[in-house]
């Protein structure tokens, strides 16, 4: 027993000596100094999607495009169903034919797009859909609607190795990183009448990307209030212009 108490007191001792010897070299320096902090830090986000694959997806071995849809701020939550309100989602369930596999998360309730933790959880999402399945990493497109237009621009700025083509519908962003995302063909679309969004939101990045040479076309429907998306997503012109660009 004499033993076991010796030797905590020894432990005790050292450690308490180490700390003061710490504090000591901690204000060692009077002033201002450069210093450095570095920490592993990690955090898990759950993501819940939707995955389409096309009708002979199964039949065949051929690689096909992958088309990422982000939804607006009333679909987030826990119910995947309320994904299938608006856009792509809303697309394959009404069509059988539909060249792309799709995946369309679902952001939580208390989440935005534009959550830097939630980019970089997309980003790993492609990853995984690609290494999964037979996916032509030359043609990977990214589009979205309002809160997933915003998405779209950010998602697109962080990670701009990663699409081919880029959709955003009524969102808006940073145009200072507008070169970030030059070489990337960009078709984007807004109402002119949207309360919402204003359009001077996708405005503002349109003319970023035009001063850096970026690869832009922009569409305002002049009627068009906050809902610029279902004339979009019903147009079978965008799924031929995703289609003409690959990395």
């Amino acid at each position: 027993m004499k033993i076991r108490v010796f030797l905590f007191s020894c432990l005790l001792f050292f450690l308490l000596s180490n700390c003061a010897t710490t504090r000591r070299q901690a204000v060692e320096t009077i002033g201002q100094t450069p210093q450095t902090f570095k920490q592993k830090l990690t955090k898990t986000i759950s993501l819940n999607y939707l995955l389409y694959l096309p009708q002979n997806y199964l039949s065949t071995e051929k690689e096909y495009p992958l088309i990422l849809f982000l939804h607006g701020a009333g679909e987030r939550g826990d119910d995947l169903n309320l994904v299938k309100i608006h856009g792509i989602p809303k697309i394959v369930e009404q069509q059988k034919e539909f060249p792309f596999i799709a995946i369309s998360p679902q952001c939580p309730i208390d989440r935005w797009w534009v959550d830097p933790w939630l980019l970089e959880a997309l980003n790993a999402l492609v990853d995984k859909i690609t290494a999964q399945y037979r996916v032509d990493e030359n043609r990977v497109y990214l589009t979205g609607l309002s809160m997933g237009g915003f998405g779209t621009w950010a998602l697109s700025m962080m990670y701009p190795e990663k699409f081919a083509a880029i959709a955003p519908i009524c969102g808006g962003g940073m145009p200072w990183m507008a070169f970030r995302i030059k070489d990337i063909p960009v078709w984007a679309f807004h109402g002119a009448k949207d309360a919402v969004v204003p359009i001077q939101r996708t405005e503002e990045i349109v003319e970023a990307l035009k001063k850096v040479g970026g690869n832009i076309k922009f569409t305002i429907y002049p009627d068009a209030s906050h809902d610029s998306w279902t004339e979009t997503y019903n147009n079978p012109e965008l799924y031929r212009w995703f289609l003409e660009h690959q990395k």
